[in-house]
């Protein structure tokens, strides 16, 4: 809802309807889960903050009936992991700073893992900001499954958030999703759709708004984008076949890789997002499944998740 082009700003009453949409759309007694960061907005900034401050300004009540999950760790105004106290306690009390008392921290994660602090010395730091209030639950981002072993083992690690996808599941993101299961950890999978790729909505990498993060991304790149559009072609294909839409397809694949597995996809659209909620409903025989390996064989993505001179591995930093 912030990470996107300066210039052409989501309206707040866009995003505060596509939140409430998402909340109003949940079982009774469930609680919506949202993902923010101390960095998501234009040059860096708690953009999506002030905005979730904002709604839970003008509707109150919807603050008990959301998740909210923040990551931070980064040095401040820039994307440097920083594990160190100091800097930690900084982004945390920032991001408590930019909330205003709207809304409690449901979960911290560093958004990566830092190399200047051993992970274990960085949980210790937070289990000490938990135990003096400031959030609730201690989560993972963006780790190795040896790396989030070495963090559970300090203390217990709530959620760990990883990229999955039809076409971002790496080994070492298998591994993570597996370990995770043995150690009784949810995932929390962002991307799930590709970062919009997988729903077919983008044709060329013209589509892409001017400023969108994406045109920096490998698969996005035109000798790239072509090839990638083979995955979408069939994954369009069986969804009609089940009389669903490609996005319902990737989030029902996406949620059968365990039922400690929750797609988080991204939408600043009510429609949209009740599109999403919806594909948490459908349900994929082994045929299906079958299936999907098969387009997945036969099409292998082509590019870096986020560049090419980057290999898949490492970006689960520092495992």
């Amino acid at each position: 809802m912030t990470w996107r082009d300066p210039n052409v700003p989501l309206p707040d009453e866009e995003a505060f309807e596509a939140i409430k949409a998402g909340v109003d759309a949940m079982p009774s007694g469930a609680k919506m889960f949202l993902n923010s960061g101390e960095f998501y907005g234009p040059d860096s900034s708690p953009a999506n903050l002030e905005l979730l401050a904002r709604f839970y300004d003008k509707y109150p009540e919807y603050a008990d009936r959301t998740f909210l999950s923040v990551k931070g760790g980064n040095q401040e105004n820039n994307l440097n992991p920083d594990s160190s106290p100091e800097n930690l306690r900084r982004s945390v009390d920032r991001i408590n700073a930019v909330l205003r008392g709207t809304k409690r921290v449901d979960l911290f994660e560093c958004a990566r893992v830092a190399r200047n602090v051993p992970v274990e010395d960085a949980i210790k730091t937070l289990v000490q900001l938990k135990n003096e209030g400031k959030f609730d639950h201690i989560g993972m981002s963006e780790c190795s499954a040896a790396t989030l072993r070495r963090g559970n083992a300090v203390h217990p690690i709530a959620a760990v958030e990883i990229e999955v996808s039809l076409w971002s599941y790496e080994e070492e993101t298998k591994k993570v999703i597996e370990t995770a299961k043995e150690l009784g950890i949810a995932v929390i999978a962002y991307s799930p759709l590709g970062k919009g790729f997988l729903t077919g909505a983008v044709k060329s990498p013209k589509d892409l708004p001017s400023g969108d993060i994406r045109h920096n991304m490998a698969r996005f790149q035109e000798e790239n984008f072509k090839q990638n559009l083979a995955i979408v072609d069939a994954v369009k294909a069986l969804a009609a076949k089940k009389n669903i839409t490609p996005a319902q397809l990737c989030i029902a694949w996406v949620a059968s890789r365990g039922p400690h597995v929750i797609p988080l996809p991204g939408s600043s659209s009510k429609n949209r997002n009740l599109e999403n909620i919806s594909g948490g409903s459908v349900e994929l025989t082994q045929g299906d499944l079958s299936e999907i390996d098969e387009i997945l064989a036969k099409h292998p993505v082509k590019g870096g998740r986020y560049s090419d001179d980057v290999d898949p591995a490492v970006l689960h930093l520092w495992g």
